[in-house]
């Protein structure tokens, strides 16, 4: 038997920063959200002899070892030995890996490819177990057990997909799927630009960062995080009302404010990109994910949007195509 899973990568659009601890304990968090058609992929083989065997088909790696036997974290497929650690397989299995972007893409491909390999054990082990309970399990696995710095927003995202409002409580995490009306999520999509830096990040530096200084309680980052939470139930309900421009305005905004969280979140590239799709009709737009690198977000009139693309293109950027995905993690079984 083979079990597949499919999770979608995200687009976040504002908040990210209000998810990550203790600011949510705090204060509460929210971010505004959507999935979109890049995802992590994940296969689960049973076979007959006592082995488990990991491979990733991005990154050209392999291991295997005894079912009860997973092997030390050591910088290499980390993520899918925590997870094989959680549910204690006993049968040999082949695991197969592999994404639509990489980690440090700003698209929450890490996250991303946990729930897919959550979804597949939960599958296999006939678990029961609901999409809250998947996405918690994965956030525990990575944040606690693995010591990875990050939010909790990732893993809702992919675990329940298309258009969400997430806040983030104490001791809860409310996923708040909005009713959006096809011809705005068409004209959204329509109107958005999605443009690959050249290069990825390692987001845990930033986020560490970023905690320490709102630990620190410097006036600076704290007023940034509270600025870009209101910023999100501004957008939501732009969003909501169809009101695009001002969605792409706020969209400015929210990243003016998110460069105050730490000096890494941007670089010279960064801006130099984004200043020209500003200057060639842009009303907004952000890095994805914690910044450093990965993709941008623009958010562009239609009849300025080919303009943008072409000079983008031309400073060394790569315009990549996108549509919005509403399905969240997806499980099947081949027989």
């Amino acid at each position: 038997m083979i079990i597949r899973a499919k999770a979608p990568l995200r687009i976040s659009f504002c908040g990210g920063g209000t998810d990550v601890d203790p600011y949510p304990r705090e204060k509460g968090g929210a971010v505004l959200s959507a999935t979109i058609d890049r995802f992590a992929y994940a296969s689960l083989i049973e076979v007959a002899e006592s082995r488990i065997s990991i491979r990733s088909l991005d990154y050209d790696l392999v291991t295997s070892f005894q079912p009860g036997d997973v092997p030390p974290f050591n910088g290499e497929l980390d993520l899918a030995k925590a997870v094989l650690r959680h549910f204690s397989p006993r049968r040999g299995l082949d695991l197969f890996l592999h994404s639509d972007a990489p980690p440090g893409s700003g698209l929450g491909s890490s996250s991303t490819m946990t729930v897919a390999m959550v979804g597949l054990f939960k599958q296999w082990q006939n678990q029961p177990l609901t999409d809250y309970d998947i996405a918690e399990l994965t956030y525990q696995i990575e944040r606690i057990d693995l010591q990875i710095a990050g939010g909790k927003q990732d893993q809702y995202a992919a675990t329940f997909g298309g258009f969400n409002y997430i806040e983030f409580f104490d001791k809860a995490v409310v996923v708040n799927p909005l009713r959006i009306r096809d011809s705005i999520i068409n004209e959204l999509e329509y109107n958005l630009l999605l443009c690959y830096t050249g290069k990825t990040r390692l987001s845990a530096n930033i986020v560490a960062n970023q905690t320490r200084s709102y630990q620190e309680r410097k006036p600076a980052v704290v007023a940034a995080l509270d600025q870009m939470k209101s910023l999100t139930i501004e957008m939501k309900n732009c969003l909501l009302r169809g009101e695009l421009d001002d969605f792409g305005q706020l969209l400015h905004t929210a990243w003016l404010h998110k460069k105050n969280l730490d000096a890494n979140i941007s670089s010279t590239q960064i801006d130099l990109l984004y200043e020209i799709g500003r200057e060639h009709g842009a009303l907004g737009g952000k890095i994805l994910g914690a910044g450093g690198g990965g993709f941008l977000l623009f958010y562009c009139p239609f009849d300025k949007k080919h303009h943008v693309a072409a000079a983008l293109e031309k400073a060394g950027g790569e315009v990549v195509k996108f549509s919005f995905e509403p399905r969240g993690l997806q499980l099947w079984e081949k027989k």
